[in-house]
């Protein structure tokens, strides 16, 4: 093979991968990872520990990352539902989380804060969970797709209001789950090292590649968030498609805050999931998903969900003060997002197409 081809072919390789919506969070992985090589290669460590009871404990920064990546990235899946239909965010899911956390503790402690003993099966309380908050994303949903409120706006009254329905709900208390089985859903099962959160995310990953893949939603919801008009010419209904996926954003966020109140057995209302919504907005952004609807790539929000705790963590590694963090955080992202973009993808592919002939003239 010739010089020329090869150089072509590399070129073409590389102009074929900035135009892959996957690549933006695949190549900030890997700046991400080679940064904290270079400056700490010990950050990559991961030891085996034991807990109280003997049962084995991976632990290190690749560990938390993991950990805390699975929840948002369970919201990320959600968030890239709603913003391809209905062309906009949902930012009361940080909010959402306290009332169905809040109602996983209410179901769990009964009338008594802190009980002995649980007062109903862990399982019951959170299918009662899912309910409400599914009934949160249906009243969000309603807003948008039957009223036509803007997204961001529409979620703005559970965004302000929820933290408070949360306290509410278990009357200003703050209850605590004495029973270990619990914390299994924010920890480790017992005998199992990895966190209990990424197998939890792993089944909803399972889930909605199957819904996406065996079902039409998918395409529906891509339709939608395309062209609403002519999608209603062609016989779908917009509003009850937009309807469904604020209520799949429901369930996830009802996953979600069950690992968030099981990893502490409590809640604290102002605290819990505090901007997440922000982070899983970030996290759809990243992957490469058009934030004004449309085109959409789950497994390039899965990703781009734990780039960005990938970040995080490398902040607080290297001990970057928490009034401070989301300033790093904004200009680092606000970069990604800018070469996620489209149109920039393209440039940046039509740059290399210019230079594939220079360098055969130059080697011819």
């Amino acid at each position: 093979m010739s010089q020329n081809t090869k150089n072509n072919t590399a070129s073409s390789i590389i102009t074929a991968m900035f135009r892959k919506q996957i690549f933006i969070p695949l190549a900030a992985l890997l700046i991400l990872a080679l940064f904290n090589f270079i400056m700490d290669p010990s950050f990559f460590k991961i030891t085996l520990g034991h807990n109280s009871n003997g049962d084995p404990l991976l632990s290190g920064n690749i560990i938390s990352i993991i950990d805390y990546g699975s929840e948002l990235a369970i919201l990320a899946v959600g968030m890239t539902l709603v913003t391809a239909a209905s062309r906009g965010q949902d930012i009361s899911v940080g909010a959402a989380i306290a009332i169905s956390g809040s109602v996983v503790l209410r179901v769990l402690c009964g009338t008594n804060s802190r009980p002995d003993e649980l007062q109903a099966p862990i399982i019951v309380a959170f299918i009662i969970s899912c309910f409400v908050a599914m009934a949160c994303g249906a009243f969000n949903g309603v807003l948008v797709s039957v009223f036509k409120i803007q997204p961001m706006v529409a979620t703005l009254i559970l965004f302000t209001a929820g933290r408070s329905i949360a306290a509410w709900i278990n009357n200003n208390e703050l209850p605590v789950v004495t029973d270990s089985t619990f914390s299994v859903f924010g920890g480790y099962i017992p005998g199992i090292p990895i966190p209990t959160p990424f197998f939890i995310a792993l089944a909803c990953f399972v889930v909605i590649f199957l819904v996406l893949k065996f079902t039409t939603l998918g395409l529906y919801v891509q339709s939608v968030g395309i062209n609403e008009e002519t999608s209603r010419l062609n016989g779908l209904n917009p509003a009850l498609i937009k309807f469904i996926t604020y209520v799949i954003l429901g369930l996830c966020v009802a996953v979600a805050g069950l690992i968030k109140v099981s990893r502490i057995s409590s809640i604290n209302y102002s605290v819990v999931a505090k901007d997440i919504e922000m982070d899983a907005i970030l996290a759809v952004a990243l992957g490469g998903n058009a934030l004004g609807g449309g085109k959409f790539n789950i497994s390039a929000s899965i990703l781009g969900a734990y780039v960005i705790q990938f970040l995080t963590t490398t902040l607080y590694k290297f001990q970057v003060q928490s009034d401070a963090l989301p300033a790093y955080k904004a200009v680092v992202v606000i970069l990604l997002v800018v070469l996620s973009a489209p149109i920039v993808r393209e440039k940046i592919a039509a740059l290399f197409r210019k230079l594939r002939p220079a360098r055969a003239e130059q080697n011819g």
